[in-house]
């Protein structure tokens, strides 16, 4: 099967926003674009709960409708449905797989930003093999771009950068090349930042010495060095500067078309998770979130 980008669909208003997202990315990539539904089986009495789900049968309607809204709205793009039976958060693993990208929709937090990330989105996020995109309820087309000279923001103006979240201490390179690809994809800067904190043996109110900011700025150049060099178009902000990496990263989330972090896959004792930095972004970006799997 061809590479798509898969979105998980469930009728929700938020897996709605992400099959859009999802849609304009499947034109920028070049790919087919597939709805997957997971149908969980439960008895009968179950099957229409408080929240107005309809049953596993009325699916087939609103894959339908929904794909063929998609179609009108994002012509070029194929759309293709599929059904699975199963544990959401394991099936949409196993979907994942073929997928050059897996979209999720989530629950804004309130009016100012954040996600609200449910039990199998953390799941799905934790445990897939590609790279998984979180976005939230409400989402616009032209939330990704750039304000015109009158303040309004729309598609005609340029992307928002992307912003990549740099690790120095381990620059994994399939972290940076889907950053660096999704900057060419839309034309836009790449705004690569790397946070850090002052060394604990720096005394309260004590300067840090300028090498060692230096040195910091140099390992983050030298990191992108070889990505510069492969995407020459793509326009690189290096931003270095002591903080919190996810306050910094969330910050940046508000001018950004898209966040780009990693998540390393070895295991832990209890299992797999998807660190701090990554389950701040996650839980208080304002951008769509891409969490990209490394070893």
């Amino acid at each position: 099967m061809s590479r798509t980008v898969t979105v998980g669909l469930d009728g929700s208003p938020e897996s709605r926003t992400a099959a859009e997202w999802a849609a304009r990315e499947a034109r920028l990539c070049g790919l087919p674009l597939r709805l997957v539904h997971v149908w969980e089986p439960m008895p009968v009495r179950m099957e229409r709960n408080e929240t107005g789900i309809p049953p596993a049968d009325g699916w087939d309607r609103i894959a339908r409708d929904t794909a063929e809204g998609l179609r009108l709205r994002h012509p070029g793009v194929e759309v293709v449905t599929e059904q699975r039976g199963g544990e959401p958060g394991e099936a949409l693993v196993a979907a994942a797989e073929d997928a050059e990208l897996l979209v999720l929709g989530s629950r804004g937090l309130s009016g100012v930003g954040g996600f609200l990330v449910g039990s199998v989105g953390q799941s799905v996020v934790a445990h897939a093999g590609r790279p998984v995109v979180l976005v939230r309820a409400g989402e616009q087309a032209a939330d990704e771009h750039e304000t015109d000279p009158v303040g309004i923001a729309s598609t005609a103006t340029r992307y928002r950068p992307v912003v990549l979240g740099v690790d120095i201490d381990a620059p994994d390179d399939t972290v940076l090349a889907f950053a660096f690809e999704e900057a060419a994809r839309r034309g836009t800067v790449l705004r690569a930042v790397h946070a850090w904190t002052m060394p604990p043996y720096y005394a309260y109110g004590l300067a840090v010495d300028p090498a060692f900011q230096e040195e910091l700025s140099a390992q983050v150049t030298a990191a992108l060095r070889p990505w510069r060099q492969k995407y020459p178009s793509v326009e690189v902000v290096e931003v270095t500067a002591e903080g919190s990496a996810s306050v910094r990263l969330v910050d940046a989330s508000h001018h950004a078309s898209l966040v780009v972090v990693g998540r390393r896959t070895r295991r832990a004792p209890l299992g797999p998770h998807i660190g701090p930095v990554t389950h701040a972004v996650l839980h208080h970006a304002t951008a769509p979130v891409a969490v990209v799997p490394h070893d």
